[in-house]
């Protein structure tokens, strides 16, 4: 014989549970730390970007995607870019080639391609100067390496090691600042020797 309870009896012997929600607070694990927000000036370009490629501006969306593939690149190096006086450095070096291009385009007497590629060293240019970063002069420049060499040389610095010690003293007070390291160094050089 079988003993079968009915399910009145099975469900009058449990205990009522009260129906309640678990409330889990909506935490992001994959949003980023606001210390490793991208610079500004990022920001900014990305939003030209949609811009641009809504209004069909050929010119400003090639620049534009450049620097961010350049941007791409760098971040997947040892020293990613994170702020905007890299970004400007970034962007320089762009430049750089562009002006290369420019002068090999005319070498070889393709106007048109020396004429897009003015368009787009023009689009970078306005990049440059409206990212807010400051940008110093050859004239202010000098100026800074001759405060620091003559305090290298009053601080008894040998001749073999001037030019480091300047070099050090000058990476100090020019950070922040939109500087060519190379045009830097070719000053410390001629003030130097």
């Amino acid at each position: 014989m079988s003993f079968k309870p009915s399910t009145q009896l099975i469900r009058a012997m449990r205990a009522p549970r009260p129906r309640t929600t678990i409330c889990v607070p909506a935490c992001r694990f994959y949003s980023t730390p606001a210390a490793d927000a991208p610079p500004p000036l990022l920001s900014k370009l990305k939003a030209d970007l949609k811009t641009a490629m809504r209004a069909k501006d050929a010119a400003r969306l090639s620049v534009l995607r450049s620097i961010m593939s350049a941007n791409l690149n760098a971040s997947k190096t040892a020293s990613p870019i994170r702020t905007d006086v890299q970004l400007v450095a970034l962007i320089r070096k762009i430049q750089k080639a562009s002006n290369d291009a420019i002068a090999e385009a005319k070498a070889v007497g393709r106007e048109d391609l020396a004429q897009k590629e003015e368009e787009q060293m023009n689009i970078l240019q306005e990049y440059v100067a409206n990212s807010g970063v400051q940008t110093i002069g050859e004239a202010e420049l000098k100026a800074l390496v001759q405060e620091a060499v003559a305090a290298s040389q009053a601080a008894g610095t040998q001749a073999k090691s001037i030019m480091g010690d300047v070099m050090k003293r000058l990476t100090g007070s020019l950070e922040g600042k939109d500087v060519d390291k190379k045009e830097l160094a070719k000053i410390v050089k001629e003030l130097t020797s």
